[in-house]
């Protein structure tokens, strides 16, 4: 067994971290812009309108072609990050 050199681990690390950010960010806007269109919605609504968005590609502007896994717990999150 032969371990890979100590950069090649720093590198796959920045670019887990740099595909996490970009898909929180993209979460985050999209639950802003559900958000502003709906005023009163309760949580477990907003929950399903991110994840149903998320799995029908519906991710904004420039972003359809974007597809990753959303779960609650994803959302969640960034509902909490953006708090």
């Amino acid at each position: 067994l032969r371990l890979l050199p100590r950069q090649r681990y720093l590198r796959a690390e920045r670019a887990e971290v740099s595909a996490l950010e970009r898909k929180r960010n993209i979460l985050c806007c999209l639950i802003t812009r559900i958000l502003k269109v709906e005023k009163q919605l309760h949580i477990d609504n907003l929950v399903f309108r991110v994840i149903d968005a998320c799995q029908k590609g519906e991710l904004g502007p420039g972003l359809q072609f974007l597809s990753f896994c959303c779960h609650s717990v994803d959302v969640l999150s960034c509902v909490l990050h953006l708090l």
